[in-house]
């Protein structure tokens, strides 16, 4: 009997190694389908040939040199991030700045680059419904009410909070540092706008369809201006707010392509400090 529960074990491991990198690109890609991001964007294979199984996959927010020797370290030929590596085409792999040399570096300790951005972001339980879970909301949707694609979600709080105390929900959730605010509202807020990153263009809306708050990562100066005690503005910044995303790409690989190890990473890729 042990033997024979040895013999289903070592099976049932060589299955679980028999995942190639493109079937978790696939995977990827069903549920944030690439003709959902937007026009400037690259999301998708950044680095790398798919054939090769994956010995492990480590989900990050953003690809830095750091990130790919954390994935090496670890033993996994793929990374996937949120944001792309790439945005605009390489002239030359050198190492004048930090995106050629974590590419050289990648493709010297074979590893795969791929990156889950603005079609992420755009499909439905996507990252800003990651952030929207983190902060216990219901009834999510988008906010512009279409059902297969969005740039931002509303949804409730469990019960109404007053502004203080939803900006210190906010932070504990997020586990951000700080934010920055308007005008505290000296209303109740339940009904919550999200986008993550950098999200000041869905203000207007987000008031027009009567939002009480709106949370984004990061914003322009002067868009804080002009909407005292019509929707209370929290920033969290751009890290803070998006930096739960791998979890969200753990759950799509693992429910995709159970036999890939997933690892989060552990380096913190955020550059700004707070003093």
């Amino acid at each position: 009997m042990k033997f024979r529960r040895k013999v289903v074990t070592l099976q049932f491991q060589k299955r679980r190694r028999s995942v190639k990198i493109k079937q978790v690109l696939e995977a990827l890609e069903r549920f944030a389908p690439l003709p959902l991001q937007e026009s400037w964007d690259n999301a998708g294979l950044q680095i790398g040939l798919t054939e090769a199984e994956v010995s492990g996959a480590l989900l990050c927010l953003d690809v830095t040199e750091a990130i790919v020797e954390e994935a090496a370290k670890k033993g996994c030929n793929l990374v996937v991030s949120h944001h792309p590596l790439l945005f605009r085409g390489l002239k030359q792999v050198a190492d004048l700045n930090d995106v050629q040399r974590t590419v050289r570096r990648a493709i010297k300790n074979d590893i795969a680059v791929v990156s889950m951005h603005t079609n992420l972001d755009n499909a439905p339980g996507g990252v800003n419904f990651k952030i929207a879970e983190r902060l216990g909301l219901k009834d999510v949707s988008f906010g512009d009410g279409a059902e297969e694609k969005g740039q931002w979600v509303m949804g409730e709080l469990e019960r109404p909070m007053e502004a203080r105390a939803f900006i210190a929900h906010v932070k504990e959730r997020l586990e951000a540092q700080s934010a920055m605010c308007n005008e505290l509202l000296n209303r109740q807020i339940r009904r919550v706008a999200i986008c993550g990153g950098a999200g000041d263009f869905v203000l207007d809306e987000a008031v027009a369809k009567g939002a009480d708050a709106f949370l984004t990562g990061e914003m322009h100066y002067h868009q804080y201006f002009g909407y005292e005690q019509q929707l209370q503005i929290c920033v969290v910044g751009h890290y803070e707010s998006e930096h739960f995303t791998k979890e969200l790409l753990r759950d799509i690989i693992q429910r995709e392509c159970p036999g890939v190890r997933c690892e989060l990473a552990e380096t913190n890729t955020n550059p700004i400090l707070y003093m």
